[in-house]
């Protein structure tokens, strides 16, 4: 079967389902196969793909394979067992969205890393609950075509095939506007579990702690075994462990493993929570080159529509994309109302010093503990930032393009001092904070 992908289209082939549509375009499941086109079969329950009738073994992705050039392009990954796969394509930047239910990745650290003909590279995790993701970025606008399960045969493992054709932008933005190849809002994945109401005035400070992306987005990375993701992850759960242990503080993360979360959804969590303090992890890396290699240590950034400097604005850049590295599409900021504006930069003054109160006392716990970069303060536009009511802060750990940082970074122990000096930061906050309130 050869079939562009222009409408919203469904295929199933080699006995198992494969969905195929445009951006934003709404995705049904469809019966099991009859050898005919699925645009032709009618819509009906999920039915279990062929062979997977009593299996609890999740389908694993062990490998992928690109071929071709940089007009058609060969993408095939390989899997344990028939899928069900949603496949589409995106714009500014043009990439390719494959979703397949709970899907086990187990493919080589490297891989994605580095691409062929029109694909420049790939990720890929947990997306939500019971979803995984596969973005593929690619260098020019592209269809979908002959898209496949092919069964294991000759010593070739059973894959996922698609084919990537080039197409010029005009047409692409033609096939967009006419409908057949929409851009929309993308389904969000939802929260992993209903986070608690907001808490009492009596209650204890709420601290939120954010470990920056994950699942299919991995952020920085260094060889093949270390990404920004983890070593945030695990710095998140040592803090954490520290704070529930005093029994001063509640204390929540905005993911609690390797799954994506979207900037909205984690400003969505802190409000929910009713944060006191909200602090996002992250670590940073430079492109490759002398002078990168020289800069490492720690910085603490805070909220600033203008940035303090380029390689904050850089920065802020980098981190505000974070779910289009996902699969998601760019959500414009909501306008606020003219009638609040003026209470709500009131608010958020007040918050802003707040912000940098604590970002001094952070920085003086850290000293003697923590490398801190030449110039640990700086500003920027994070839009997990925005947070009028809350008090917040992003801490780079360091830099993965430094071979210092990078062995740090690693350790357990190291990310343990990290977590006891933010935990004594946090002491000395909340006591000023209560000092003042009794004044």
């Amino acid at each position: 079967m050869h079939r562009g992908l222009g409408a919203a289209a469904s295929l199933i082939v080699g006995g198992s389902l494969l969905v195929v549509a445009a951006a934003g375009t709404a995705l049904a499941q469809v019966g099991r196969s009859t050898g005919q086109d699925a645009s032709s079969a009618r819509p009906a329950t999920s039915v279990p793909a062929p062979g997977s009738a009593g299996e609890t073994q999740r389908v694993a992705a062990t490998g992928t394979r690109i071929e071709g050039d940089g007009e058609r392009t060969r993408f095939r990954l390989e899997l344990t067992r028939p899928v069900v796969a949603q496949i589409f394509v995106l714009g500014a930047p043009y990439r390719v969205v494959v979703d397949v239910p709970d899907l086990e990745f187990k493919l080589p650290a490297s891989a994605g890393r580095s691409g062929h003909g029109l694909v420049s590279a790939f990720r890929y995790g947990l997306f939500a609950a019971g979803k995984s993701r596969l973005v593929i970025d690619v260098t020019a606008p592209v269809l979908i075509e002959n898209a496949t399960f092919v069964p294991a045969h000759h010593g070739i493992p059973a894959h996922l095939a698609f084919d990537l054709v080039r197409i010029d932008a005009a047409k692409f933005a033609a096939l967009k506007q006419s409908g057949q190849q929409r851009e929309g809002t993308l389904e969000r994945p939802q929260p992993r579990a209903t986070p608690p109401a907001p808490k009492r005035a009596s209650a204890r400070p709420v601290i939120v702690i954010d470990p920056g992306h994950g699942g299919p987005d991995p952020g920085a990375v260094a060889g093949p075994d270390l990404a920004e993701k983890n070593v945030v992850l695990a710095v998140a759960r040592q803090l954490k462990a520290i704070l529930a242990a005093s029994r001063r503080y509640d204390v929540h993360l905005t993911r609690n493993e390797d799954v994506f979360v979207s900037l909205e959804e984690r400003l969505r969590l802190s409000r929910q929570y009713g944060a006191d303090l909200f602090i996002s992890l992250h670590v940073d890396a430079l492109a490759e080159s002398d002078a990168a290699r020289s800069v490492r240590g720690a910085t603490i950034y805070t909220l600033s529509e203008r940035a303090s400097d380029e390689t904050a604005r850089r920065l802020a850049e980098k981190e505000n994309a974070s779910d289009l590295l996902a699969g998601l599409e760019a959500q414009p900021a909501a306008g606020e109302d003219d009638v609040r504006s003026i209470l709500v930069d009131l608010i958020r003054r007040e918050t802003a010093n707040f912000s940098t109160q604590f970002r001094n006392l952070l920085t003086d716990r850290l000293k003697g503990r923590v490398a801190l970069s030449r110039e640990p303060h700086r500003s920027a536009a994070f839009k997990v930032l925005k947070q009028s009511e809350t008090p917040c802060v992003l801490l780079e750990l360091g830099y993965m393009s430094n071979a210092e940082d990078q062995a740090r970074l690693r350790t357990p122990e190291w990310q343990r001092q990290v977590a006891q000096a933010v935990a004594l930061a946090i002491d000395a906050y909340f006591a000023e904070r209560l000092a003042g309130n009794q004044r």
